[in-house]
């Protein structure tokens, strides 16, 4: 009987009834340790029924080892991944360790999840129970939220155990309170029958509802009971444990703290590890007569979290020593387990554990698993006595942080690394890393002059050698990408200064990417007439290139928007786009989808250009690239302009400020400053919009594209006003006459005649002032959004930075399942991708 969780029970109830009605649901149940979350869990488990339930858990010891969780998970279903497409397959039997590892994106392992429990739910309901979630390996917990954000009609229930240690990513929570009194007082009664009075009350009251406590403090013989002054309750409950532990005979205290250091609870290994250390079967025997461990099925679990860690800190320090060494030689065939026993019996430096985590980060980074990769090397490099040694171990494991999305521990790792390196190419690697913090952490300036500094180390190498020079040239690429997206034309300039001065030949493979940086610098410092030559050709290289490549393709459709052939820009976008999902390759489709998306706003597809920058969108949020959200945040601000919608567009742009305010990215802020002047204009503000263009281009936004191609903007604001125009005239016919464009005065870059918004309710001109469906010249105005079909814009992710987005709009959510469905994902569940 669970006491006082009626109402839990019923959240459970019903989830499970709307999962065997096919429809999937999740639900994350949050609580501090012993308050009820295992409970609850083994009571969906028994109430499932009709239904299949797979059972995983978070382990502490584990949580460093990449997807180890979610083979607990899975292990059950592993006979159904062959029905999986072959991409998905792969991936997820690499990330399981079923077969040898590639370097997939961790996103496509999320789909073959996605895919698995799909394919389970067709012969009936599924419920998926993770306990302790809080103890997932970042690897495991990445694909299990990924899958569980998009689960819809599938008959599929998902149920995490988590204490707040755990990041839910928007998940569904039900947290769960400590027992009201009444219950708390029936619960203690159960545990405790013949207690006195007083000393009830006053564990109610300490125990503050939590159920573990009640069972528990009664059994410690309550001498600290009469200690009036207040303790954390994890702790007595660790106290409580400890006590239970101290009462079993020394062997049985041994086989528990073997127990707790054997990861997975594996039987056959922990008897073998107790034979080594003199123990007989009777040792488990007794420590499971106490009631702190089960023994099932081969398995060996602890009755309650919290016991793990009391029996291993109630160890001593010379057997825990002495058991990690023995489960090292016991575990040869699981080489990352028997990496961290070898760590944790070092005393000292030692060199053979510290390969052997060398080895087992190695193996992790192979399944994008950079968390245990970067906490593998970080203690490798403290076992590592040699001095350069240690230094390029700490610099991969500030690599591998920063690639897991850790900054902060990624930065730290850098700063040690940094006291130690000596030689050119470790202080170049470690300016590169240091840059891209940096540009992470909002300081792109920074970062631009750490690449600088990199490149400048190698290039003075004595023997320098190709890679050299490469990693020189790349690392001068990446600084002008960023001067570029700064609108900083003298850091552009030296960038490709330094790039020419490098000597780069033909064989190192970087002349599409020289061509961007020297037509980049030739816009910046002479305008579209020097540089759209240059440009040109790369356009022409990337259409000529079928498949592969995908780096320079997209640069050539980027470019392709700067020359004005929007459809070339197109057709790349679109074939890379494709290609991305046939490999797999997610974690390249945001910047296919900002410049597929522009490509389409610009060839004047609107609902296309939705799709694909709110697909875009959530990419970007799943893969953490903040700066291609920002760009697509500023795409669907202009849509949304377009549509009259004043409301969804000013949040949309406010949000693209707030992303240029934290990184100083200024392609989204050109998006965002071009729709709000749309709306102005159509509102007829034209002072406003003519202010907000003027004062655009006193800014970084007067050197990226939309400067050009909002121009004849600025022109009907001061026409308008009866002002003259003659800069932004000057600024579009110059480009017109480099793109080599021939385009009426008013129409817009892809041919058409410029359409207005005209904000939905808006009253009619007064008489006597014309207003944009009344000029002739201008062409018709753009009808109500309806009219022309354009569809809703969703609402935004949850940004990487940590900021509140917007709230979600009400009404339809654009559903891009047709549009955006990847080979292989399931159903219209897949499509999901769109929207969370």
């Amino acid at each position: 009987m669970l006491w006082g969780r009626a109402a839990d029970q019923s959240a459970i109830e019903e989830l499970l009834e709307r999962t065997r009605d096919g429809r999937s649901g999740v639900m994350v149940i949050r609580g501090e340790p012993g308050i009820g979350k295992t409970s609850l869990l083994e009571y969906a488990g028994q109430r499932a029924a009709g239904m299949r339930v797979l059972r995983g858990m978070g382990i502490e010891t584990e949580a460093e080892i990449p997807f180890a969780s979610l083979h607990l998970l899975l292990r059950h279903a592993l006979d159904r991944v062959g029905a999986l497409p072959a991409p998905q397959a792969a991936a997820l039997e690499g990330a399981l360790g079923l077969a040898p590892a590639a370097r997939d994106d961790q996103l496509l392992v999320g789909l073959a999840v996605l895919s698995l429990l799909a394919e389970l739910a067709e012969d009936g309901p599924l419920l998926c129970l993770v306990d302790d979630a809080h103890w997932l390996d970042q690897a495991s917990a990445q694909v299990l939220r990924f899958a569980a954000h998009r689960l819809h009609a599938e008959g599929i229930a998902m149920v995490f155990g988590a204490r707040d240690g755990f990041d839910p990513s928007g998940l569904p929570e039900h947290r769960l309170p400590g027992l009201d009194r009444e219950s708390a007082l029936g619960l203690l009664g159960e545990a405790a029958p013949g207690l006195a009075g007083p000393m009830r009350d006053r564990i109610v009251e300490e125990s503050a509802g939590n159920p573990l406590a009640l069972r528990e403090l009664p059994h410690t013989g309550l001498p600290g009971l009469h200690d009036q002054s207040p303790l954390p309750l994890p702790a007595r409950i660790q106290e409580a444990y400890a006590a239970r532990i101290a009462e079993l005979p020394p062997d049985a205290r041994t086989a528990l703290l073997v127990t707790a250091l054997t990861d997975g609870g594996d039987l056959a290994v922990i008897r073998r590890a107790g034979e080594e250390l003199g123990l007989t079967p009777a040792a488990l025997s007794a420590a499971e007569r106490s009631g702190l461990i089960r023994i099932t099925g081969g398995q060996v679990s602890f009755t309650h979290p919290l016991m793990r860690a009391a029996a291993y800190q109630h160890g001593t320090y010379d057997l825990r020593l002495e058991a990690h060494s023995v489960l090292s030689r016991l575990l040869e065939d699981q080489p990352d387990r028997r990496a961290w026993h070898l760590a944790a019996a070092a005393t000292g430096p030692d060199e053979a554990a510290a390969l052997a985590l060398e080895q087992a980060a190695q193996r992790a980074q192979d399944r994008n698993g950079n968390a245990g990769a970067s906490a593998a090397l970080e203690r490798a490099a403290a076992l590592t006595s040699d001095q350069a040694l240690k230094a390029r171990r700490l610099t991969s494991a500030a690599v591998a942080a920063a690639d897991a999305g850790q900054p902060a521990r990624a930065k730290r790792l850098a700063e040690r690394a940094a006291e130690l390196v000596t030689d050119a190419r470790s202080r170049a690697r470690l300016s590169e890393l240091r840059a891209r913090i940096a540009f992470d952490e909002g300081a792109p300036y920074l970062a631009h002059d750490l690449l600088v500094a990199g490149a400048q180390h190698l290039s003075e190498v004595p023997t320098a050698e190709a890679a050299d020079r490469v990693a020189a040239g790349l690392m001068l690429i990446d600084a002008a990408r960023n001067a570029w997206q700064l609108s900083d034309p003298p850091r552009v300039a030296e960038a490709a200064s330094r790039l020419h001065a490098l000597g780069l030949r033909p064989e190192d493979d970087l002349d599409p990417a020289v061509q961007a940086v020297t037509g980049a610098a030739a816009w910046l410092d002479g305008g579209p007439a020097e540089a759209l030559p240059i440009m040109r050709g790369l356009v022409a290289a990337g259409s000529r290139i079928p498949s592969g490549a995908h780096a320079f393709r997209i640069n050539a459709s980027f470019v392709a928007m700067l020359v004005g052939d929007f459809q070339t820009g197109h057709d790349i976008s679109a074939a890379v786009a494709g290609e991305c999902r046939a490999n797999g390759e997610i974690g390249k489709l945001p910047l296919a989808h900002v410049t597929l998306a522009a490509a389409e706003l610009y060839l004047g597809r609107f609902r296309d250009a939705v799709a694909t920058a709110t697909e875009g969108l959530q990419l970007a949020s799943d893969t953490g690239q903040p700066n291609r959200a920002g760009y697509l945040e500023g795409v669907l601000a202009w849509i949304a302009a377009v549509q009259g919608d004043a409301g969804w567009c000013a949040e949309l742009a406010a949000s693209s400020y707030d992303r240029f305010d934290a990184n100083r990215i200024a392609n989204g802020l050109a998006w965002a400053e071009w729709a709000l002047a749309l709306l102005d204009l159509g509102h007829g503000r034209f002072t406003e919009a003519l202010d907000r263009l003027d004062g655009a281009m006193t800014g970084p936004v007067r050197h990226q594209i939309q400067a050009v191609y909002f121009a004849p903007d600025q022109i009907e604001a001061a026409a308008r006003l009866g002002m003259a125009a003659d800069e932004p005239l000057r600024r579009f016919q110059e480009w017109a006459l480099a793109s080599r464009c021939r385009r009426r005065r008013h129409q817009l870059p892809d041919g058409r005649r410029r359409p207005r918004p005209v904000p939905a309710g808006a009253p009619d001109r007064p008489a006597g002032r014309q207003g944009p469906d009344q000029q002739g010249d201008r062409g018709p105005a753009l009808p109500q959004p309806q009219d022309r079909q354009l569809p809703p814009l969703p609402c935004l992710p949850q940004a990487e930075r940590g900021q509140p987005r917007p709230a979600r709009r009400p009404g339809p959510v654009l559903n891009v399942t047709e549009q955006t469905t990847a080979p292989g994902m399931a159903g219209d569940r897949s499509g999901a991708l769109a929207k969370e």
